[in-house]
């Protein structure tokens, strides 16, 4: 049996409540600067890299500014926001801080660098990290799998090593896509679909949930010859 020799973390919605305001800042620019807004907008854009999302907020929501543009306008947003208060799910600190007692942790995040940065440094989480990878650093966003192999890559494992930590349904396409253990901790506000759970090994309520012993007892037989 193949145990986990890595743990790669979702961010938005895995350790910050942040999916909301994301969909916040979205939705303001969008009205804002004259666009459509559509209710299915953010759930379309779970998963993507920040040069797919501006792109689709310019196309399909008809927002009046470049990709770039719209991009900076919405980190700006999150930022000053979370300047105010990063809203960190209530377990997310301890969970981190055990399971980085025994394996190496990363990020695999689609939020934009910058947000990434920002984060883990307002929440002192940074030391508990050995990687981080944004999708826009990467050349397809979730659920394509590249995000979460670039994390494997920056740790030095194969990717059918790490246990991935995911919460939307691009996520967790993106993490079994890689041929990872993935751990599924549904996101609230924004459910993924019953297929994309479907992939999980294993379904949790929350990330206070997560701690060493759900990840040590991941595995799966080897596909490689003894």
């Amino acid at each position: 049996m193949s145990r986990p020799a890595a743990v790669i973390f979702d961010l938005d919605g895995v350790l910050v409540d942040s999916e909301v305001v994301w969909n916040d800042a979205r939705r303001e620019l969008v009205l804002d600067s004259g666009g459509r807004w559509r209710d299915d907008a953010q759930r379309a854009m779970m998963g993507m890299s920040s040069v797919e999302w501006s792109s689709y907020m310019a196309h399909e929501l008809a927002v009046p500014l470049s990709p770039r543009e719209i991009s900076e306008s919405v980190v700006q947003r999150l930022e000053r926001l979370y300047r105010e208060r990063v809203p960190l799910l209530t377990g997310a600190r301890e969970s981190v801080a055990s399971l980085a007692s025994r394996w190496p942790l990363a990020i695999a995040s689609s939020a934009n660098r910058p947000v990434i940065d920002l984060v883990l440094k307002l929440t002192c989480l940074s030391r508990y990290f050995k990687a981080a990878v944004s999708s826009e650093e990467v050349a397809r966003g979730k659920p394509a799998p590249d995000v979460y192999l670039q994390a494997a890559r920056r740790l030095s494992i194969d990717s059918r090593a790490c246990a991935a930590v995911e919460d939307s349904g691009n996520g967790l396409r993106a993490a079994a896509a890689a041929q990872m253990m993935v751990i599924a901790i549904p996101n609230k506000a924004f459910p993924p679909e019953r297929s994309a759970l479907a992939l999980a090994d294993v379904v949790l309520p929350s990330i206070a949930a997560l701690d060493p012993g759900v990840v040590a007892a991941l595995g799966r037989p080897s596909k490689r010859p003894e």
